[in-house]
This record gives C-alpha cells, sequence and structure tokens, in this order.
C-alpha cells in the first residue's frame, strides 16, 4: 500500500509562495493542517506562515528548507504579459523560469531526505495556437517561443525522477482571481465599458479560478499521478464568450472589439499570448478526482466582481 501523505501534517516549501497563486495556495495548505514553507526572493514577515528569502539561483539557499520537507511546489516564473516581448525581456521570461526550477532540482539532489514529490509550474501555452482541437495531456507541443520555453521548463523539472521524486507540471491556464493575474489587467477598460473580443473573437481561452488553481495543487500532494496536468476548468470559452461574461458580471457593455492586427503592431510577439486559441481539457485532472469549485466562468466572475453588501 503506498504511503498515503496528504493525509498527514505535511511541511510543503512553496517556491514563489508570496505570490498571486502562491498566497493562496500556502494559505489552502495551512487550512487543511499543512505547514507551508514559502520561499520568496523578499521575505515579508507579514505572512501567518514562514517566508524564507532565497537566491533562486543558489542551490544551498533553499536546502535548510527542504530537508525534512515532504513536498515541493515551484510557482516561479515572471509574467508573460509585460509589454513586448524584446530578446532581452526573453531572456528575463525563461531565466525565471529554468533558473529557479534548476535550482530546486539540484537542491532535492543534496537533501538528506528527499521530499516525495515536486510540483512544477507550467502553462497551456505548451500547445502553441490549435484552433477548435480539444487538447489533453498527451497532445504534443506547439510551435513558438512560449511554447518551446514551456517544453523546457518541464523538462528541468522532470530532471527530479532521476532521483526517486514523483514530478508533475501544472499547466497552467488564465488564472482568475481577485487582486491580481488577467482580471487586474483586463477590469479598468472593462469597468469603463470598452471591452470587446480579441481579434476574431473565436479563440478558445482556457482559465481556472485562483481556489482551483491552488486547490488541485493541494489535492495532487496525494495522489500517484506524475508528468502533465491541465489545470484549467472543465468548460472553456472562446473570447467572445469570456468578454461577454465579463461585461455582465460588471453590469457594462463588452462589444467593441480589438482587431488583430492591431494587437500585433502593438505588442509585437507577445499578442500570441491573446490572439492563440487552446480549447485544453482537465483530463488527467477529472481522473484523479479533483472536484472544482468553479467550473463555470459567470459564476466564477460574479463572485469576484459582485460588490459586497
Amino acid at each position: 500500500m503506498r504511503q498515503q501523505l496528504y493525509n498527514k501534517i505535511m511541511r510543503v516549501v512553496v517556491a514563489g509562495g508570496t505570490g498571486f497563486i502562491g498566497t493562496v495556495l500556502c494559505r489552502k495548505l495551512q487550512s487543511l493542517g499543512h505547514e507551508p514553507i514559502a520561499l520568496s526572493r523578499s521575505a515579508r514577515p507579514s505572512c501567518p506562515w514562514p517566508v524564507l528569502s532565497w537566491n533562486p539561483a543558489d542551490p544551498s539557499a533553499c536546502q535548510a528548507a527542504l530537508d525534512g520537507a515532504q513536498a515541493v511546489i515551484n510557482l516561479c516564473g515572471e509574467s508573460i504579459a509585460e509589454g513586448r516581448w524584446t530578446a532581452q525581456r526573453k531572456r528575463v521570461l525563461a531565466e525565471s523560469r529554468l533558473v529557479p526550477t534548476r535550482t530546486l532540482v539540484q537542491a532535492l539532489a543534496q537533501a538528506r531526505t528527499r521530499p516525495a514529490v515536486l510540483i512544477n509550474a507550467s502553462a497551456v501555452g505548451y500547445y502553441g495556437d490549435c484552433g477548435d482541437q480539444e487538447l489533453s495531456e498527451d497532445s504534443p507541443p506547439g510551435g513558438g517561443f512560449l511554447a518551446e520555453l514551456c517544453r523546457l521548463w518541464e523538462e528541468e523539472a522532470l530532471q527530479a525522477k532521476i532521483l526517486g521524486v514523483r514530478a508533475v507540471t501544472l499547466r497552467l491556464g488564465v488564472v482568475l482571481g481577485p487582486g491580481g493575474g488577467a482580471l487586474a489587467k483586463m477590469l479598468p477598460i472593462f469597468k469603463l465599458g470598452l471591452g470587446g473580443p480579441l481579434g476574431s473573437g473565436r479563440q478558445w481561452m482556457s482559465w481556472i479560478s485562483l481556489d482551483d488553481a491552488a486547490g488541485l495543487a493541494a489535492h495532487l500532494l496525494d495522489t500517484e499521478v506524475s508528468g502533465p496536468v491541465n489545470a484549467v476548468s472543465p468548460e472553456p470559452v472562446e473570447n467572445k464568450d469570456f468578454a461577454r461574461a465579463l461585461g455582465r458580471a460588471l453590469g457594462r457593455p463588452a462589444v467593441l472589439p480589438a482587431p488583430a492586427f492591431a494587437l500585433r503592431l502593438g505588442l509585437g510577439e507577445m499578442s500570441s499570448v491573446l490572439l492563440s486559441s487552446q480549447k485544453v481539457l482537465p483530463v488527467q485532472a477529472v481522473k484523479a478526482r479533483y472536484s472544482f469549485k468553479h467550473p463555470n466562468l459567470d459564476s466564477v466572475l460574479r463572485l469576484f466582481l459582485t460588490p459586497r453588501a
């Protein structure tokens, strides 16, 4: 019989544990009785769990945290949606993902007692632009900068398997939640009634609520799943339907399109994040019996955006 980890009190090291997803994940782990330890480039003593300052390029900087831990979750990575993808920006995006992942795997190799599992962030950008094709974890990687970056990112994480550590790559969709992420960037223009579909609006968007992104990561601690897991809602939507749903939640019109040529002109290669179509399904999450808290887009937007009385 396999060892049950999730039903025991666990020490879980969360790299990027003070970020948008990491903060909610640490809170989730703590609510389940576990002991999260956040790794951050800048310590934040106000957190109700330990936060250790670390250098993501130095394996020795996280050695003490890993010794005695049962699991490691890595969420490190600069936002892909900040500005044009210049050569310098691409280097930053790559290094912010590949270097911390490589460092954690090296630290696992040096740990006196190795954690049993590494759950490492990735993204649905792995699949590239796939039109209306339904995508599972078995679908091949696509082309372009983001797909290649995700492929390399996952390769770094899967090196942990050589050490006998179960390795999971969490392919995150667009994460929707209050206080950050994609919604924080969209809300100002939609609140003015100036939002609308991007390009044709027919490209598929694979999304997940912030609660479910954290909940799925926690759930996977006590499964035998390894390799890629699509962290997306079971109900992907076309971009035009996403815009309408966001407009409804705000009580604003959402009919002004942003033409594809204008997005490409203004954002360059980064516009592919907005215009690529990825109809991704959470096949492995369903097999692992994860119960989505927020599978429906309208309900999750109302939850986050409806003013409280």
